[in-house]
């Protein structure tokens, strides 16, 4: 996490990878205790409409990509759904409370076989990626035709009033309280990295060159949150 903790600059490339498994990997025993803090418990179901939208049925194998600590895989496992979790950070893994099969990978290179997926979740973890393209790209690889994503990230709202007070949470308040209960570095450095995130209409651009329609995107917590799904053509 040094690579965090010295600048205010945002990292890229490889360098961005480094710092943000590490980073993971130090937050990740109290991971969930500040997601349900932060978010005021509303985290739970913005989860439990991820995999609702997924529109599978019973028993299709989910890819659940940047899984930490399995929230979403048990989710998914509750919807009767085969979740399979992959992510980057060891220490994410081993935190992890869930009976999904979990696998230390990085979701720019899954490995599974081309077609495999019924469906793909991932749950705040795009602005974490190296590469958007990439990752939706993979995404459309793992999946079959006709395959679904339903990927949850934070957002930020459009209305003056409203956006004034998410940037002051997020940005003022937020780090204290991951400061309190966790790691301040780490929950300084989050609500930065919402700079990695292009701009709804872009977001949703880059899914259809990627391969996929039927693309649709929800905005949840007054525009905190954005859930975008969309179907493997």
């Amino acid at each position: 996490m040094a690579n965090l903790k010295k600048s205010q600059e945002l990292p890229t490339g490889e360098q961005k990878v480094k710092a943000v498994t590490s980073m993971f990997d130090a937050i990740a025993p109290r991971y969930d205790l500040v997601n349900r803090v932060m978010t005021f418990g509303m985290d739970r179901g913005w989860r439990r409409l991820t995999v609702d939208r997924l529109n599978l049925p019973d028993g299709s194998l989910v890819f659940d990509v940047a899984c930490g600590t399995g929230d979403l895989c048990r989710q998914l496992q509750k919807s009767r759904l085969r979740a399979v979790g992959f992510d980057m950070s060891s220490g994410m893994l081993e935190a992890a409370h869930t009976s999904a099969p979990l696998v230390l990978a990085d979701g720019l290179n899954l490995p599974v076989r081309d077609g495999s997926g019924d469906g793909i979740t991932c749950g705040f973890a795009l602005r974490n990626v190296e590469s958007l393209p990439g990752l939706f790209d993979e995404f459309a690889r793992a999946l079959r035709p006709g395959g679904r994503v339903s990927l949850l990230e934070v957002a930020e709202p459009k209305s003056p009033l409203i956006k004034l007070g998410h940037h002051i949470y997020f940005h003022k308040v937020v780090p204290v309280i991951g400061g309190l209960i966790s790691d301040r570095s780490a929950y300084s450095y989050l609500p930065r990295s919402t700079a990695y995130l292009p701009g709804p209409d872009r977001l949703l651009e880059m899914l259809g060159e990627a391969g996929f329609k039927d693309i649709e995107r929800k905005v949840l917590g007054l525009g905190a949150a954005q859930l975008i799904t969309g179907t493997r053509d």
